[in-house]
């Protein structure tokens, strides 16, 4: 009796315990996850930190080649080295929607807006409230409509995901590009309603001013041409910003301007006295989080690699090669020449005023090389210019054309990657571009008014914005007759350059191929098609999605 008595207890109890389906649940209590993880601000904190990071990496520093794809094969810069789909070399191999080269920025996107979508949806559950729950959520909700604007531009409408996804989903479907704007416009008022001002933030942070000048820019590719007026005002006429017209920061005291000055070592945060930064991206050496080293070109933002010339394979007649290379002066650090200048960009767009625009001199976009390889007495200390150059060397070239500095830092590399800093020789670890990075400045929220001006049919005030910006460049202002959205595209080329996000603009404005075609002397301008003005959906994407149809762009 007693066997039988321990049987049916066991019976009744294991029967008992299969009944309940939480009975293999894991309750995580000394180790973090998904179900622990989003409880405290500290919790959502560290996912904010993380969106920022994922903004970085699709942006700044991916790897060799995907940042670089908001600037190549447009009006601006083209490949020095035409191989494989990368740097728009021919707009059929990059833009294949099979090739998987453009997948990353799809992929890096939605990773933020999944991050983003998490937070939201874990923060009415969380011990969050009050205050900390409204920034919390402004946070999410202005990188989530940060992605989204950029998706929008890219691709054009884009599927919505706007709460988190927890199992797997295959039926995707498109939002026009119209209802992605709504929604970005949306989280983007909520984020300038809630975000700390500008003053209060620390340098990198975003802001209510950050979200205010997206939020103009939106309501532009929208048409809200006189919310964008207004939003733009609000960036423009707070008291905590400015232009910055006089000399300022860690190499003031050098030979160089103001605007030299926005580019160099330190000078882009808040904290340098830079009152026209917006939102920074932040880069520190050898700093956890800090992503660059010191003594690597690893984690950094490798533009001086892309930008600079690769001035050591510049062949005079006789064959000398007067250039040492790497260098850390004028002569480009370890440029490798891919992200050649247009001669538009180096040329037509300086024609009015060459020699007394601040943007084009020679500090700022480098055409005088001095030849400083000592070995070589006969060329040493001498000057050649991209404007006079010598006989037999081509321009643009791979090895010589005009540039613009502030995608390097003559003199200023990290010590560990000099191997004599004496004579400024560097290692083959050089090639990035050792300082913050703007993503917004207040010279471009004057020309997003003044192409908001344009939209509104107020040639005057466009004209007035404009020449905040050429006025502080010593150039001179524009009368009221020639402003059109071509005029403002060149000014956003004279200011912003290849610190611009290029195609972003172009994408905007649908203008992507009409202004590569339009360009001079573009060895792109041959393979782009109207087509391109926006990216294919991934193959890849559409096919995964087997419960719905992701419909591809028109001609892919």
């Amino acid at each position: 009796m007693k066997n039988l008595y321990k049987i049916l207890m066991c019976t009744v109890l294991l029967s008992t315990i299969s009944c309940k389906k939480t009975f293999l649940d894991e309750k995580p209590l000394d180790f973090a996850s998904t179900v622990n993880s989003f409880s405290t601000l500290k919790d959502f904190n560290a996912s904010v930190y993380n969106l920022y990071n994922l903004v970085r990496t699709e942006f700044y520093t991916y790897d060799e080649q995907s940042p670089f794809d908001y600037i190549y094969g447009l009006d601006l810069v083209y490949d020095g080295q035409p191989s494989g789909p990368q740097r728009f070399s021919d707009y059929a191999v990059s833009t294949n929607p099979s090739n998987g080269y453009l997948t990353i920025h799809w992929t890096n996107l939605y990773k933020i807006i999944s991050e983003a979508n998490t937070i939201l949806n874990r923060l009415p559950s969380s011990s969050v409230t009050g205050a900390d729950a409204n920034i919390v959520q402004a946070n999410a909700r202005f990188f989530r409509g940060f992605a989204y604007r950029t998706l929008a531009y890219l691709y054009g409408g884009v599927p919505l995901v706007l709460k988190e996804v927890t199992s797997p989903k295959t039926d995707f479907v498109r939002a026009s590009q119209a209802d992605v704007y709504k929604q970005v416009i949306d989280d983007l008022m909520f984020a300038a309603a809630n975000l700390p001002a500008i003053s209060a933030v620390q340098d990198g942070q975003i802001s209510k001013t950050a979200a205010q000048h997206l939020l103009a820019e939106v309501y532009l590719a929208a048409g809200q041409f006189n919310n964008a007026v207004t939003t733009a005002s609000l960036v423009i006429d707070d008291g905590n910003m400015a232009l910055m017209k006089t000399r300022f920061g860690s190499q003031s005291a050098d030979p160089g301007d103001v605007y030299w000055d926005l580019f160099r070592p330190k000078n882009q945060n808040r904290s340098s006295g830079n009152k026209e930064a917006i939102w920074v991206i932040q880069f520190e050496n050898d700093v956890p989080g800090g992503s660059s080293s010191a003594t690597s070109i690893n984690g950094s933002y490798r533009l001086e690699r892309q930008h600079a010339p690769l001035i050591r394979d510049l062949t005079l007649s006789g064959g000398a090669k007067p250039f040492l290379w790497p260098v850390s002066d004028y002569t480009g650090g370890r440029g490798i020449g891919w992200a050649i200048s247009t001669r538009y960009f180096t040329n037509s767009i300086w024609t009015s005023d060459f020699s007394n625009d601040m943007r084009n001199s020679n500090y700022n976009f480098v055409r005088t090389f001095t030849y400083n390889d000592p070995a070589k007495p006969a060329y040493f200390g001498q000057n050649v210019s991209t404007e006079n150059p010598p006989a037999g060397v081509t321009v643009p070239s791979r090895a010589f054309y005009a540039y613009q500095s502030k995608c390097t830092t003559p003199g200023k590399h990290p010590d560990g990657l000099f191997i004599n800093k004496s004579t400024f020789l560097l290692s083959s670890a050089a090639g990035g571009t050792y300082c913050n990075q703007y993503m917004f400045r207040l010279a471009e929220t004057y020309l997003i008014r003044a192409e908001a001006y344009l939209g509104a049919g107020s040639l005057e005030n466009a004209a007035k914005d404009i020449n905040v910006v050429r006025a502080r460049a010593n150039a001179s202002p524009v009368l009221s007759s020639a402003v059109n959205i071509n005029y403002i595209l060149d000014e956003r080329m004279r200011e912003l350059g290849v610190e611009e996000k290029r195609r972003l603009t172009l994408a905007r404005l649908n203008l992507v191929y009409d202004r590569t075609v339009n360009v001079a002397h573009n060895p792109v301008a041959a393979n782009i098609k109207p087509t391109n003005n926006l990216w294919p959906i991934p193959q890849s994407e559409i096919e995964r999605n087997k419960d719905a149809k992701l419909i591809q762009n028109p001609g892919y």
